[in-house]
């Protein structure tokens, strides 16, 4: 769900494209990744960059995709933050 890397954190979450509003739905137990809704349609790479807007909001960091660019489950790396302050920033 959530791993130290050199760089900084790795998210792995599951993102549910299409949604009302973008926003943490909670965990996901049987996947092990956090849920994350995005409003906006997985076409032309339009949920990662609403994905990687929200993240880089709320974190106050650099957010970047490392794998899943094309499938619903991706890591995200949250660039300069220890695994604590982004369970703190994230409410999880």
């Amino acid at each position: 769900m959530i791993k130290e890397s050199r760089e900084g954190t790795i998210l792995q979450i599951i993102v549910k494209p299409n949604s009302k509003e973008t926003k943490i739905e909670g965990i996901d137990e049987w996947r092990k990744r956090i849920k994350i809704s995005v409003a906006a349609p997985p076409v032309g790479g339009k949920a990662n960059r609403e994905l990687v807007r929200f993240l880089s909001k709320l974190l106050n960091t650099e957010v970047k995709i490392v794998r899943g660019e094309t499938s619903r489950e991706k890591d995200i790396l949250i660039k300069n933050l220890k695994i604590q302050e982004v369970k703190e920033k994230l409410g999880i």
